[in-house]
């Protein structure tokens, strides 16, 4: 059975594996595609599919874009695959990128406030991301002794998205737009992973409005039977049904292997095909 893992993160965002090291170990464990869905970075297109004809494993195009549900005044993340003309893509990617950078030097500047450690010392953690995230933050207070995890006590005391004592959050580009410039480059729209920001019942918002192509049904977000609400939403909508396991190596937020959880052939020719239909 032709299957593929579409939600992997290198160094290129908040991974801890580089490009060829996901590449690699997704062809390991018998993947036919894969695709590389950094946050708000294009970067891994041509090297990802310069990699996958190397070591014969099919690479689809992705990036996952951060935007903004305005009507509930949440985050959402979408996955946009295969964009056709993803030039037109680097504007969003580059406005987020510099949302996320500003947050990111608020949040280590009060981290510095509490830990004796330095800048330097979190930096080196930044390979070849553009933002710190708090991954690399934590990376830095685990080998100062302040925490043995980087999921736990510390990442909630600090970063818990609503009562973190150090994270800064700012709005981020509205959904819609988003979703508007996902299709004007020729891609295809997949709400990922809609249970991390409670993102239900914007499915229907979106899918009523045609705006959406698909929904991350198969991730470790999800349990059985969220899933098969997300499995139902996607048949009454005729909507792309997509699998991925959000890897992000050392980073991971919950155990999770590449090709954990995955896309059906079917799903993938949707993915492929959708460019040409616009």
């Amino acid at each position: 059975m032709i299957k593929g893992d579409l939600h992997c993160h290198t160094t290129l965002s908040d991974g801890s594996l580089g490009v060829e090291q996901v590449i690699v170990q997704a062809k390991r464990v018998g993947l036919d595609f894969i695709s590389i869905t950094d946050h708000d970075t294009m970067s891994s297109f041509n090297r990802a599919r310069i990699l996958g004809e190397r070591y014969g494993i099919q690479t689809i195009p992705g990036v996952e874009l951060t935007a903004w549900d305005k009507k509930r005044n949440r985050k959402v993340h979408i996955l946009c695959y295969a964009p056709q003309k993803p030039d037109r893509l680097e504007g969003i990617c580059h406005r987020c990128s510099e949302i996320r950078q500003a947050c990111s030097r608020e949040t280590v500047a009060n981290v510095l406030k509490l830990f004796p450690i330095t800048e330097e010392d979190i930096t080196k953690h930044v390979s070849g991301s553009k933002a710190i995230y708090k991954q690399h933050i934590l990376h830095a207070l685990i080998e100062y002794g302040y925490s043995t995890h980087f999921y736990g006590k510390l990442n909630d005391e600090l970063f818990n998205e609503k009562t973190g004592s150090c994270i800064v959050q700012r709005e981020y580009p509205d959904v819609g737009y988003v979703l508007e410039l996902i299709h004007s480059a020729r891609g295809a729209a997949v709400l990922a992973h809609p249970y991390v920001y409670d993102s239900i019942d914007l499915i229907d918002d979106l899918a009523e409005a045609g705006k959406l192509d698909g929904i991350e049904v198969y991730h470790y977000s999800a349990d059985e039977q969220q899933q098969k609400a997300l499995l139902e939403k996607a048949e009454k909508y005729n909507l792309i049904v997509t699998g991925g396991s959000g890897f992000h190596g050392l980073y991971n937020s919950h155990p999770v292997i590449i090709g954990e959880y995955t896309t059906d052939k079917d799903n993938i020719d949707r993915i492929i095909k959708i460019g040409s239909q616009k």
